[in-house]
């Protein structure tokens, strides 16, 4: 197969296909399928994220694309052509690790511009292009020092510049926020996605911090146990997730007993639940066997009643967690126990342990799920109320 020049600038920019992709690891005494058929296609200038728990499959992935894993199946295709035979430094791409990876004997300035030294680019235009991204990055009046000079923040910052610099056609990141605090994490996200957009680099993220994939990404990828369980954006991932593993893994779940189900046409069901029939959306598959209704913890609601004993829909606060913009309360009821939030509560409102409650729901969002779809069961997603 002909393989093309991976720096050829005339070539078109950043369309990624995942092909069929397979990674059996072998040992003399066993083997480990880390990746069971992955087909993926990214869009030119799309950020997506590969979300998932340890041992998902996500960082092998990454390492596919970049090259330092061979699949033992399958293809990337970059605009078309094959990767499978360009080394990982001829490859027009660029990562950005957890570690940083900087140099810790050079300065920022000769961090940010050793590719493009690799490059044997012009010193003018090096100059410059090496310019340009410290200002972008707001680095400039720290072009003179070290990495062991600077906090993590900041060299996450150099990393981010010297990846940014090469303008690759695609931009892999490796977990790159997982060492900074939370207040700084958050910055970054911001950072990190207002330059992917502005340079329109397609953008590939591997993480397992469900808030870091939902608030930067075009669309999310989770990932179980070496497969795709769901290809979407944040919101559909949010509220019509494919699985019950999807639906637990992203945000937290509260998952209720269907007493009765029946098709209601056009992609609605028929359910009862809590002593109440009504018409709920429904992913597909979920009236043709035992099914579980998805309720988010933010459209529970409760109400409380002057009636005692745990029936129907009444039930008994059993914790409340103050975290000053919302309110958690975990509520014991004939179906399990239930999770319910509530937005910035006035104090007076604030329900405390040991109240008797109804508990209702916002029906326009609930989401109707078969109990063990997609090999998943509940009990493997450690379900609550069912």
């Amino acid at each position: 197969m002909a393989v093309m020049d991976p720096l050829d600038p005339g070539v078109a920019s950043g369309h990624l296909i995942l092909s069929g992709l397979e990674k059996v690891f072998v040992t003399r005494k066993s083997s480990v399928r880390a990746l069971d058929h992955i087909d993926l296609s990214i869009a030119p200038g799309e950020f997506v994220t590969l979300l998932g728990p340890s041992g998902c499959g996500k960082t092998t992935t990454l390492r596919i694309i970049a090259g330092f894993e061979v699949p033992t199946s399958g293809d990337v295709l970059l605009d078309g052509q094959s990767m499978l035979e360009v080394a990982p430094d001829r490859r027009p791409m660029a990562i950005v690790f957890q570690s940083y990876a900087l140099f810790p004997h050079m300065t920022v300035w000769e961090n940010v511009a050793f590719g493009l030294k690799q490059k044997k680019l012009p010193a003018a235009q090096l100059k410059e292009e090496v310019e340009q991204a410290l200002t972008s990055m707001g680095l400039s009046h720290m072009r003179d020092r070290a990495p062991g000079q600077m906090s993590g923040g900041q060299q996450q910052r150099v990393a981010l510049a010297r990846a940014m610099v090469m303008r690759p056609k695609v931009l892999l990141f490796d977990e790159p926020l997982s060492s900074l605090d939370a207040k700084l994490r958050v910055a970054m996200r911001s950072e990190i996605r207002r330059l992917q957009r502005r340079l329109g680099i397609t953008g590939i993220y591997v993480t397992h911090d469900q808030g870091e994939a939902m608030s930067m990404s075009d669309r999310v990828v989770v990932m179980n146990d070496g497969r795709i369980e769901q290809t979407a954006t944040p919101v559909e991932i949010y509220r019509h997730p494919a699985s019950v593993f999807v639906a637990d893994f992203i945000g937290r779940a509260n998952f209720l007993k269907v007493d009765d189900v029946h098709p209601a046409g056009d992609g609605l069901a028929r359910v009862a639940v809590l002593g109440e029939e009504f018409d709920t959306q429904s992913a597909p598959g979920a009236t043709l066997t035992h099914s579980v209704l998805l309720v988010r913890p933010e459209s529970i609601r409760l109400a409380p009643v002057a009636e005692q004993g745990i029936a129907g829909r009444v039930g008994r606060v059993l914790t409340t967690v103050f975290y000053g913009e919302s309110v958690e309360y975990v509520v014991e009821s004939a179906q399990g126990n239930i999770t319910a939030v509530a937005a910035d509560p006035h104090e007076a409102d604030i329900l405390v342990p040991g109240t008797w409650v109804e508990v209702g729901f916002d029906r326009r969002r609930t989401w109707l799920l078969p109990a063990g779809s997609q090999g998943t069961d509940l009990a493997d997603a450690g379900y609550r109320a069912v």
